[in-house]
This record gives C-alpha cells, structure tokens and sequence, in this order.
C-alpha cells in the first residue's frame, strides 16, 4: 500500500500587506511627523537662547543604510555597492527609529523642564504622532517594537542641559524624518518590487 505524506517546511509566514487605506493613513502620519518635528524646531519654546551648535545627534545610521535603494548604495570609495533592498528590514529599522525618539521625548517629558507651559503643549504633538505610527503602522508585534534597546537616558536635573541636548537631538530627527518620508515615498511607489 503506498501512503500519502504531505510535507510541510517551516517557511515563514508572509507579512499582510497593509491596505491601500491603511498605507494612505500611514504615509499621512509619516507627512505630519515630519510637519510636526518642523514646527518643533521653528517655535522659540524649545532651543530661544541656546547656544548654536550643528552637532545633531540621531540614532545610528543603520537605518540609512538598509533603506538605502541597492543601485545607489555608495561603499565610500566612490563604488556602488551590488546588495538588495529589504522592504522588512527596513521597516524594522524605521519603526527603531520611531520607537527610539517616542522614547527620548517621553523621558524629556518627565525630566525638569525650563518652561513646562510651552514645552509639553510643543513636543505632545509629535509624541502623539510617533505612538499612532507605531500603532498602526507597523509590521512588527507590539512587544517586539516597545524595546528601549537605544533608549536614551540622558537627561539630568539641569533644565539648561537637557532642553540644550533636546534641541540638538530634534534637529537629527528633523533629518531622519525626511529620510524617511523619502523611503516611505519609494516604498510606496513599488519600484524596489521592480
């Protein structure tokens, strides 16, 4: 008698697909993120009276480069690097990234603060916005892009200091933010499926 196995792998599951609704949505969020941390840096609440400086400290470039498109990937002497792009791991690091500053804000939140008044009614906006986009819109389960692996703890008793680092670090989110829009933008084209 001949028997019938049926032979499963242990493949990993598809990720859904969002929505063309929900990916509307999404790239909306990204849209008033980047709006958001603008107007941040735009009002005198957060960095009046603070020393210029052009040190704008981000979370590590992994982001950068893994979102980077394979075909424009420089190796830093001038070659173009062959590697493919990974929609996934990309998303990954971007939801890093949002987990990463909801964090930084949060914990600024609670920490001394110059003007309370002005400050929380300033970055609760953009806090908000970063809780709805890890919410909402990410690919991962909840527990797995609630860690504070990068999370910065980095703020002392000296309200000077700590809305001086604030504002130092709101000008690196200001250029990860248009960073990612812009990969949000190719992502949402679908030419790395091309």
């Amino acid at each position: 008698m001949l028997l019938n196995w049926r032979t499963s792998t242990g493949l990993p599951l598809p990720q859904p697909q969002p929505s063309a609704n929900n990916s509307a949505q999404c790239a909306s969020l990204f849209r008033s993120l980047l709006l958001s941390v603008t107007e941040v840096l735009k009002s005198k609440d957060l960095c009046f009276s603070l020393i210029k400086s052009y040190e704008m400290p981000m979370r590590s470039s992994e982001t950068v480069r893994v979102c980077t498109p394979a075909s424009t990937q420089n190796s830093g002497c001038g070659m173009l690097i062959n590697s493919s792009f990974s929609e996934n791991e990309c998303v990954m690091n971007i939801m890093r990234d949002l987990a990463y500053y909801h964090t930084a804000i949060e914990t600024y939140l609670k920490s001394p603060l110059h003007r309370p008044e002005t400050e929380i009614p300033l970055l609760s906006p953009t806090l908000g916005i970063l809780r709805d986009l890890r919410k909402n819109c990410s690919p991962m389960e909840t527990a797995e892009h609630n860690s504070t692996e990068d999370a910065p703890g980095r703020w002392g008793n000296s309200s000077y200091v700590n809305r001086q680092k604030m504002c130092k670090m709101m000008r690196g989110f200001h250029v990860r933010a248009i960073t990612i829009n812009r990969v949000v933008g190719y992502i949402s084209s679908g030419d790395h499926r091309k």
